[in-house]
């Protein structure tokens, strides 16, 4: 028996000897391991892809165009934005560049254009900025659109910070937002148009004597012929008119500078503006812009900032290298 004990107690003390042996070679191993030696437990996250580039002018909510105009300039932005827009955008467009060019004598082969705008649901494309390379001026001209604190309407602004577009002196309206159509537009309009809202004080540009009144409804609307006196018997017709006060009427008087009605949106017209047109007494169509002195206005010191500020940004956007749709 005691020989028994002898062998099951070395057995036992081995197997306790040979656990502890394995424990301490574990932790020799764990010990000598590289400090950079992957955690099996540890999560392997994967990497975070490049960002995709964006284009800075989708993200300004506009799109861009650039031509490079070897033909008519419908057909040029019609090729570059597409027919669903194009033919609008060119009318738009062209609102400014009259101001530089006659449209579309001016305008030659190799010219460039450059348009941000934006698309609008059942309305014109809204035009941000337009950058033109004109070979007859030999010159880059640029106008961009900017609200001013404080002011009705968006204009278009020269770097200069002045307005675009020449104001008339003397004028029939002095509260619009743009000049949608001048003679020398390419349209063989033969007045100017002043888009305005509905009831914006019409005043006569000389002294004059009422002619007639609300002739060719279904075309003119409420409309008024104004004969100049003790001048050049120059007649001007406005067309389009709110009601005509009934108390106008042929042979009634006004001075320059006197309301003689209120603009409107009757007749052939499809959005609220006036019609401003100067002929001779023999039916010889004159430019409003030809008779009238002129004049530009120009940005408060206190707007210079501002515009300026947005001027470098519309520039950014114009010379972006990213292509839109890409």
């Amino acid at each position: 028996m005691a020989a028994v004990s002898l062998i099951l107690g070395g057995a036992a003390g081995g197997v306790w000897w040979w656990k502890q042996r394995m424990a301490q070679a574990t932790e020799e191993a764990a010990a000598q391991a590289p400090a950079t030696a992957p955690d099996a437990t540890a999560v392997v996250t994967a990497p975070t892809p490049a960002p995709v580039p964006t284009d800075p002018v989708k993200a300004a909510g506009m799109e861009r165009v650039s031509v490079s105009i070897n033909g008519p300039l419908e057909t040029a932005l019609v090729n570059s934005a597409g027919a669903d827009v194009g033919p609008a955008l060119a009318q738009v467009v062209t609102r400014t560049l009259v101001w530089w060019v006659s449209v579309p004598g001016e305008i030659l082969r190799g010219d460039t254009l450059e348009v941000l705008f934006q698309r609008r649901v059942n309305e014109e494309p809204l035009v941000h900025a337009v950058r033109f390379t004109s070979a007859k001026l030999g010159k880059t001209l640029a106008a961009y659109r900017y609200q001013a604190d404080g002011e009705p309407n968006a204009r278009y602004y020269l770097a200069s910070g002045d307005e675009l577009e020449l104001r008339l002196e003397r004028s029939p309206i002095d509260n619009y937002e743009q000049v949608t159509s001048l003679l020398r537009d390419g349209r063989k309009h033969k007045g100017v148009d002043f888009r305005t809202p509905v009831g914006t004080p019409i005043k006569a540009p000389f002294s004059g004597v009422v002619k007639r009144k609300n002739w060719n409804f279904s075309g003119n609307g409420n409309c008024i012929e104004l004969v100049e006196t003790g001048g050049k018997g120059r007649r001007a017709l406005f067309l389009h008119l709110d009601e005509v006060d009934k108390n106008v009427k042929a042979g009634s008087r006004f001075t320059v500078g006197q309301v003689i009605a209120k603009s409107g949106n009757t007749g052939r017209s499809f959005a609220p503006h006036l019609h401003y047109q100067l002929m001779t007494h023999d039916d010889r169509v004159l430019d409003p812009y030809e008779q009238h002195k002129t004049y530009r206005r120009s940005l408060a010191t206190q707007q210079r900032s501002g515009f300026e500020a947005e001027m470098r940004r519309m520039d950014g956007l114009l010379s972006t290298s990213v292509v839109a749709g890409k």
